[in-house]
């Protein structure tokens, strides 16, 4: 862990991004935010983020808090309430599904930034994701997929 007040009580174990049209997509983590591909996704689409995580203690009023940026400009704090959980796991959590934006000028890359903090505000963990919206309706290449190479995956997760 980090070092951080709150590290050793969160271990977010597994991110994904489950389409309606087919399989999931996997948010795995990676050592540096910069450095990862964004997921193509088409505009339109309809997503469901799964996070899958540990408790190293019992915690009370769980919430996952997620800004996106597009362009380097924030958008407004999506905040979701989780519950209290006890110590032990792992727990999956499925967010509410969400439509992806369409139109030209939705289109683009997009980070999310989440942090996971409990009823006092602590932060437990931070999770990190890109993902790009195209304007059109392929087929989404999955990261290390046969395009010819490995590529890190669309997030990273820290805690």
């Amino acid at each position: 862990m980090n070092g951080r007040p709150g590290a050793a009580d969160f271990e977010l174990v597994d991110m994904a991004l489950l389409r309606e049209e087919d399989a999931s997509v996997r948010i795995r983590p990676a050592h540096h935010s910069d450095t990862l591909e964004p997921l193509d996704l088409p505009e339109g689409g309809v997503v469901t983020l799964s996070l899958v995580f540990r408790l190293g203690r019992d915690v009370d009023g769980l919430t996952y808090t997620e800004v996106r940026i597009r362009e380097g400009v924030p958008g407004l704090p999506c905040e979701t309430h989780l519950g209290s959980f006890r110590a032990g796991g792992p727990y999956e959590i499925r967010l509410r599904p969400e439509r992806l934006p369409s139109g030209h000028a939705s289109c683009g890359t997009y980070e999310v930034r989440g942090t996971f903090t409990d009823r006092r505000g602590r932060l437990l963990a931070g999770a990190y994701r890109r993902y790009h919206v195209s304007p059109h309706s392929a087929d989404v290449l999955l990261p290390g997929s046969a395009d010819g190479g490995a590529r890190t995956p669309g997030g990273a997760v820290s805690g």
